[in-house]
């Protein structure tokens, strides 16, 4: 059976929201698909640069679609400056997301930066008996507005101290508390959040972050080490089980 190759579609934006000094809150207005956890290619120039930008859902409605993220390269620059109106490319949704029907019991919720952005489609759609947030920034705090009504507790770190507590979310977060840990954010953090969930024996999603190039797993610049040998962060996740990964103290 053939599969169809995603393309990309134009897409006009309907507003494109500064949050933070370099945090963006992109929306796209249409008829949009794509389940917790996967990502779209977003390409808001012409032939400038070649390849597409992969963003997480953020939030997902009959009309909308929303896209938090960070303007740190000169793609996601380039996308900071489009306005309503304006029409941007997308491919999309790619990869695999949450197995929602997977997520049961008491739940923890563990993000660093922008790794939050993610975070905000996936608590839409789970029930669970109970569900607390950890958040890790730098410095100043986003994306917490729109998920806190959405969780039974929420705690916040800030590397400054300037809101929560002052250090990293490792420190605070403690995974015996809970039946099940879901991930995202830079790697060292989620690697020492993995570590934590394996020595008390608790499972483990984690939402890797990796730079991608093509987005449909054809190039392999976004492998990572799994016991399963090397896997497509693109296209084999970029959600895998945390038992899987392998971290820098496994080899």
């Amino acid at each position: 059976m053939f599969k169809i190759k995603p393309e990309y579609l134009n897409a006009n934006v309907l507003k494109n929201v500064k949050v933070t000094s370099n945090i963006f809150n992109l929306t796209l207005e249409g008829n949009f698909s794509g389940k917790p956890g996967q990502f779209y290619m977003l390409k808001g120039w012409d032939n400038e640069l070649l390849l597409g930008r992969p963003i997480s859902i953020h939030s997902l409605n009959e009309n909308t679609l929303e896209f938090l993220y960070k303007a740190e390269g000169k793609g996601t620059k380039i996308l900071s400056y489009l306005k309503e109106g304006d029409s941007v490319e997308i491919m999309g949704p790619l990869g695999n997301g949450f197995h929602l029907d997977k997520i049961k019991g008491k739940v923890a919720i563990v993000a660093g930066g922008i790794g939050v952005a993610p975070m905000r489609y996936l608590l839409e759609s789970l029930k669970v008996d109970t569900l607390d947030a950890y958040l890790g920034f730098r410095d100043e705090v986003y994306g917490v507005d729109v998920i806190e009504d959405k969780v039974d507790n929420i705690y916040i770190a800030t590397e400054d101290g300037s809101k929560g507590h002052k250090g990293y979310v490792t420190e605070i977060f403690k995974p015996e508390k809970y039946d099940l840990v879901l991930c995202c954010g830079p790697e060292i953090m989620m690697e020492k959040i993995i570590k934590m969930a394996r020595d008390k024996k608790v499972p483990i999603y984690v939402s890797m972050e990796k730079r991608m190039a093509c987005g449909v797993g054809a190039c392999l610049v976004c492998t990572c080490k799994t016991r399963f040998g090397n896997k497509r962060t693109c296209k084999d996740g970029p959600v895998f089980n945390g038992e899987d990964i392998i971290l820098k103290g496994d080899i």
